[in-house]
C-alpha cells in the first residue's frame, strides 16, 4: 500500500513548483479562492474538451457574460451558437438550466455545499465535487479520467475499466483531506494532464514515482486496463442545402429531444444504417456534391450533401455567412460542402 501522506505531500510541492496558470484557477497557496461561477463554468467546458480548445471559449463567455446572473438572461439560441465546437449541446442546454436555478433560486450567488451544488440542474457528481472543492476549499472527492488514471497506476489496479471505478473512486478518496482540497484537487488534474499521460507517461517527471505500484510493474503505460470496446456503429444519411433566389440557406429546428435538441441545422433524412430514401425538403433540381463525415460519441456518421434552388415558408432562411457561424459541426461541414460545389 503506497505512504498515502508522503505521496500528498510530494504532490502539492510539485504543484506548488509546476502549476499551470490557467484564466480560470487562482495560483497555489493563494488565499483568495477563485470565483465559483468561474471554476463551474471551465469545468462544464472542460468535461469534452482540452485545455487549449476550452480556454478561448472560456475568455469569450466570461467576456460577454461575466457573472452567472448575466449568462442566465441569455436566449437559448444565443447560447447554443456560441457553443459550438464544444461538444454535446445538451451540456450547453443543462449550462444555460443551472445559471437561470443559481440566478433565481439562489439569488445568483452558488451554494457553497457539495450536497447542494449537485442539487442544481446538470451538476453532476464530478462538477460538484469541484466546485466545492476549487471555489470553496471543502474537502471533496473529485475524481475524473485523470484522476482515474493516477489512481490506477499508484495501487496498480488489476480490474480493467469501467469495473474499476469504484474501485478507483474509494482509493482517491484516501487522499482527501482538510489541507488545501483545492489545490490537491488541480495537482492530480495537472499530474494526469501533463505527466502521467495515457501514453507514454513522463515517469522521469513524476513526483510519486517513489510510491507507484505500475512503475515497479516496469510497464505503467499498461494501466488503467480497458475492457474491449465494441464497434462504433456507422450511419448514413442525406444532407440538403436549399437556397433560395436571394442566395439564403434554408435552416430548421431540430426536435426538442435526441442528438442536437433545439439546434438549428440543415434539412436532412433520417441517420440509419443502411442507406435511407432520398426525399428533398422541397421539389427542385436536386444534385448530389459531395459527402462529409462526422464522428459523434456512439456512432459515425456519413451524410451524402445535395444543392437545390427552391422557397418555402417552413424554413428559416439565413444568409450562409450567418448560417455557417450558428450550425453544429456536422452541418457545418455539410454547408460548407454544398457551397463549394461538386468535388
Amino acid at each position: 500500500m503506497p505512504d498515502v501522506p508522503s505521496l500528498r505531500a510530494a504532490l502539492l510541492d510539485w504543484y506548488d513548483a509546476h502549476a499551470r496558470s490557467l484564466p480560470w484557477r487562482a495560483p497555489p497557496g493563494s488565499c483568495q479562492r477563485t470565483e465559483p461561477y468561474r471554476v463551474w463554468l471551465s469545468e462544464v467546458m472542460l468535461q469534452q474538451t482540452t485545455v487549449p480548445h476550452a480556454a478561448p471559449y472560456f475568455e469569450r463567455f466570461t467576456a460577454r457574460w461575466p457573472t452567472v446572473t448575466d449568462l442566465a438572461a441569455v436566449e437559448d439560441a444565443e447560447l447554443m451558437a456560441a457553443w459550438a465546437g464544444l461538444g454535446y449541446y445538451a451540456r450547453a442546454r443543462n449550462l444555460l438550466a443551472c445559471a437561470r436555478a443559481v440566478a433565481g433560486t439562489h439569488g445568483g450567488v452558488f451554494p457553497d455545499t457539495e450536497a447542494e451544488l449537485l442539487a442544481l440542474p446538470g451538476v453532476g457528481a464530478y462538477t460538484a465535487a469541484a466546485v466545492a472543492a476549487i471555489a470553496f476549499d471543502r474537502p471533496a472527492n473529485v475524481v475524473d479520467g485523470n484522476v482515474e488514471r493516477v489512481m490506477s497506476r499508484l495501487f496498480a489496479v488489476e480490474t480493467p475499466l469501467p469495473a474499476a471505478r469504484p474501485e478507483l473512486r474509494r482509493l482517491a478518496a484516501l487522499f482527501v483531506d482538510a489541507h488545501r482540497p483545492g489545490d490537491w484537487a488541480q495537482a492530480l488534474m495537472d499530474l494526469g494532464s501533463g505527466v502521467c499521460r495515457p501514453k507514454s507517461p513522463l515517469c522521469g517527471q513524476c513526483p510519486l514515482t517513489f510510491g507507484c505500484e505500475a512503475r515497479k510493474t516496469g510497464a505503467p503505460a499498461l494501466y488503467p486496463l480497458k475492457t474491449k470496446k465494441a464497434a462504433r456503429p456507422h450511419r448514413l444519411g442525406h444532407a440538403y442545402v436549399l437556397r433560395d433566389g436571394a442566395g439564403r440557406v434554408a435552416l430548421v429546428r431540430r426536435p426538442d429531444k435526441g442528438l442536437l435538441a433545439g439546434m438549428a441545422g440543415l434539412p436532412t433524412s433520417d441517420w440509419s444504417v443502411a442507406a435511407p430514401a432520398f426525399e428533398p425538403p422541397a421539389a427542385g433540381d436536386w444534385r448530389a456534391v459531395g459527402a462529409v463525415d462526422h464522428v459523434f460519441t456512439h456512432f459515425s456518421l456519413t451524410l451524402t450533401v445535395h444543392v437545390g434552388r427552391g422557397d418555402g415558408a417552413d424554413f428559416q432562411w439565413t444568409a450562409p455567412e450567418t448560417a455557417a457561424k450558428a450550425l453544429p459541426t456536422v452541418f457545418r461541414k455539410a454547408l460548407e460542402r454544398g457551397l463549394a460545389g461538386p468535388d
